[in-house]
C-alpha cells in the first residue's frame, strides 16, 4: 500500500471517530478500509446538513433585527412627529376630531421621510401604536379597551399590573422610558385643568368616562412614575346588576330604596377598591326625579341617572399656592343652592362636620362614603374626621353629632375570593350614655363556607330585627314586605 493511500486511509478513520456519540451513527459498522468515494460522499451528505441546519438558526437573529428595526423607527417617528406637533398636542381650542386627524396627517408625512419599506399590516400596525403613545394611553391603551379589566397599575415604566375579576395579574407591557410614561401622565392631567411637576409631585384626575387617575411622580416617588387608573364602566351598575352578582339580596335592596325615599341619611363604608363609588351610584337611582341634587367630589366619579344634578368639583392650589377650593368649601355653598340631596363622595377631612351639620339642620337623605373596615369603624373615623375640622369639640358632642345625623350605614367588601359583598346594614340607634349604639338588620354568612374554587357559598341574612326607623315608613306611606327582616333575634352592639 503506497503512500497516499496509507493518508486517505487514516483521514477516513478519523472523520467516522469524530461524530458526535449522541448522534445515530449510521457508518458505526462500516470497516476501516471503506473506499475513498464512498468517504467523499458521506462527507458532502455531512456538510449539506449542517449548513442547512445554520440556516435554520440564522433565521430567528433575522427576525430579531427586523423586530428591533421596527421598535427603532417608531421610537424615531414618535419622537419626530412630537417636534413637529410642538404645542397644538395641548392645543384646548382644537377638538378631538380635528386633533386626531392632524396628528394621522402628520404622522403619514412622518412615516414617508424616513423611508422604510414596511407591509400594509406593519404600516397600520406602526400608525396605531404612535397614535396611541401621542393622543391616548401609549401600551396601556389597549387595557383600558378591555371592558374585563378593572384596575390598570403602572408601578414603574416597565412593570405593569393589571387587575381582572379582583386578581391582579403582571403583564409584559411596558412603556419605552420614564419620559414615554411622564407624557402620558401629563396628557391626562391636563385634560382636566390638573398639573403635575416637581413642585406638585402627585394629583389625582380622571378620564373622559369617569375613570379615576393618581398619579406620582419623582421625588415622591423613587423608582420612577408611577400611575393607577380605576376604571369606571361606561354603563352604571345598577341594583339589578348587583343582586345578579350577588353583591345585594333583594331583601337588602328592598330595605335600602325605602330608606332612601324615605330621606335617610345613609354612610357607605368599606375599604379601598371595594365598590364604595359603585354602590353610592346604585343607591343615589332610588333619589326621586323631582328632587335637586348636589354631588361633591375631589374628582367627578358619580354616574347619576337623574336630570336636576348640579356637580361640583373640588380644585388644588395653582402654581402660585392660590385659588384651592377644598370640599369642605363647596359643602359649605352646596347649603345655599336649595340642595334637596347633598351626595358627597367621599368625607375624608373637616368637611365632615360640615356635612353632619347640613344633614342636622333640614338637609335630610344626604349620601357619602368613608373609608372602614366595619360599621363600629366607620363611627369612629367619622369622630376622627369631624375634630380634623379644628373645632375644639369635646368627644361626647361630636359622638352626639354623629349618632343623631347618621340613620343607616352599609358597610361594603372586598372578599378574598375578589367578590365585592355588602356585608351589613346597621342602623345607627342613637346614644346609651356615652357609647354610640348600632344595631345590624343584615350581616352576611361566613358560616357558609367556601367551594372548590374558593368562591364564598355565604350570603347577606336578616337578623331578625326590625329597624326602629321602619316607623318612619309606615308614616311616609312607604311599604316594606314584614318577611324581609326574618325570624326575630337580637343583634345589638
Amino acid at each position: 500500500m503506497n503512500l497516499s493511500r496509507r493518508l486517505e486511509k487514516v483521514r477516513g478513520t478519523e472523520a467516522i471517530m469524530s461524530l458526535p456519540e449522541t448522534d445515530q451513527n449510521p457508518f458505526a459498522s462500516v470497516p476501516a478500509v471503506t473506499e475513498p468515494a464512498t468517504l467523499g460522499r458521506i462527507h458532502e451528505a455531512k456538510a449539506a446538513e449542517s449548513a442547512q441546519n445554520a440556516e435554520v438558526v440564522e433565521l430567528a437573529p433575522t427576525a430579531a433585527v427586523a423586530s428591533g428595526a421596527l421598535s427603532a423607527l417608531k421610537d424615531r417617528a414618535s419622537q419626530a412627529l412630537y417636534e413637529r406637533l410642538g404645542a397644538r398636542i395641548t392645543d384646548s381650542s382644537l377638538e378631538e376630531a380635528e386633533l386626531h386627524q392632524y396628528v394621522r396627517d402628520e404622522l403619514k408625512v412622518v412615516v414617508d421621510e424616513e423611508q422604510v419599506p414596511l407591509t400594509s399590516a406593519e404600516r397600520q400596525r406602526l400608525i396605531r401604536e404612535i397614535i396611541d403613545d401621542v393622543l391616548g394611553h401609549g401600551p396601556i391603551q389597549r387595557f383600558l379597551d378591555d371592558p374585563s379589566i378593572t384596575e390598570v397599575m403602572v408601578n414603574r415604566f416597565d412593570q405593569v399590573y393589571v387587575e381582572r375579576t379582583g386578581k391582579l395579574t403582571l403583564t409584559d407591557t411596558k412603556f419605552a422610558s420614564d419620559d414615554a410614561l411622564r407624557r402620558v401622565i401629563e396628557r391626562i392631567v391636563s385634560k382636566v385643568g390638573r398639573r403635575i411637576d416637581e413642585s406638585s409631585p402627585l394629583v389625582d384626575a380622571r378620564l373622559a368616562d369617569g375613570s379615576r387617575v393618581n398619579a406620582i411622580i419623582p421625588p415622591l416617588a423613587v423608582n420612577g412614575p408611577a400611575l393607577t387608573i380605576r376604571k369606571f364602566g361606561g354603563d352604571a351598575l345598577t341594583v339589578d346588576k348587583l343582586i345578579a352578582y350577588g353583591s345585594l339580596s333583594p331583601e337588602m335592596a328592598e330595605l335600602l330604596q325605602a330608606c332612601v325615599l324615605a330621606r335617610m341619611n345613609i354612610i357607605v363604608s368599606g375599604g379601598t377598591g371595594t365598590g364604595k363609588t359603585t354602590l353610592l351610584n346604585a343607591l343615589s337611582s332610588f333619589i326621586p326625579a323631582s328632587d335637586r341634587i348636589v354631588t361633591i367630589e375631589d374628582a367627578v366619579e358619580l354616574q347619576l341617572q337623574q336630570d336636576h344634578v348640579v356637580r361640583l368639583e373640588s380644585r388644588p392650589a395653582n402654581i402660585e399656592g392660590k385659588g384651592e377650593v377644598a370640599i369642605r368649601d363647596l359643602v359649605r355653598n352646596s347649603l345655599r343652592m336649595r340642595p334637596d340631596r347633598i351626595v358627597v363622595g367621599e368625607v375624608r377631612g373637616g368637611e365632615c362636620l360640615d356635612m353632619l351639620q347640613a344633614m342636622n339642620t333640614g338637609h335630610d337623605g344626604s349620601l357619602s362614603t368613608v373609608h372602614a373596615n366595619s360599621p363600629r369603624d366607620a363611627i369612629a373615623r367619622l369622630e376622627t374626621l369631624v375634630l380634623m375640622a379644628g373645632m375644639d369639640l369635646p368627644l361626647r358632642a361630636v359622638r352626639e353629632q354623629v349618632a343623631s345625623a347618621v340613620n343607616l350605614i352599609v358597610q361594603i367588601a372586598r372578599l378574598r375570593d375578589g367578590t365585592r359583598r355588602v356585608t351589613h346594614i346597621t342602623e345607627v340607634q342613637g346614644m346609651e350614655g356615652d357609647i354610640v349604639t348600632l344595631q345590624d338588620a343584615f350581616v352576611f354568612d361566613y358560616s357558609a363556607g367556601v367551594d372548590v374554587n374558593g368562591k364564598f357559598l355565604g350570603k347577606p341574612i336578616p337578623t331578625g330585627v326590625r329597624p326602629r326607623f321602619t316607623d318612619r315608613f309606615a308614616d311616609l306611606g312607604i311599604h316594606v314586605s314584614p318577611q324581609i327582616f326574618g325570624a326575630p333575634s337580637v343583634r345589638t352592639r
